[in-house]
């Protein structure tokens, strides 16, 4: 059994198209299955200046790009003022552009990391190992999920 790109759901790798979504099976496109590969990384381990914190977060993104790593989680915090810290705001703002310049794929805020959400839902489906991460459905303002690939 496989699990399909597009919807998610386990099929038959020896199927032309998947049964659920009609979608080209990968044994049949002679593709590789897609794989999944994930890594977290705390940026504010040691309570850094956004300078750095950015940084850090800027290596981790180019050294999971180099490794094949799929999804990344990045706890940057939800600041000490309880209005959302400076690390965080930064860090969204440089994947936005990260996003628009193609370097990376999406990224999801982790307080809209829900299975309601539309886009929660696309990364589900194509990736199915997140329907176990610790943190979906629980609003977590101080982390942020990026996916490379």
């Amino acid at each position: 059994m496989i699990v399909c790109d597009v919807c998610g759901n386990e099929i038959e790798s020896a199927g032309q198209k998947c049964p659920f979504c009609g979608s080209p099976n990968e044994d049949s496109t002679g593709k590789e299955p897609r794989q999944f590969s994930r890594k977290t990384i705390n940026l504010e381990a040691g309570r850094p200046v956004v300078e750095i914190a950015l940084n850090a977060m800027h290596q981790a993104i180019e050294d999971c790009l180099r490794n094949g790593v799929t999804v990344l989680t990045l706890i940057h915090g939800y600041g000490s003022s309880g209005k959302g810290g400076a690390i965080r705001e930064e860090c969204r703002k440089m994947l936005d552009y990260m996003k628009m310049k193609g370097t990376i794929s999406n990224f999801i805020a982790g307080e809209d990391f829900c299975k309601r959400s539309g886009s929660v839902k696309t990364m589900l489906n194509q990736y199915p190992q997140l329907r176990s991460d610790r943190n979906l459905d629980r609003g977590n303002r101080g982390i942020t999920i990026v996916i490379l690939s």
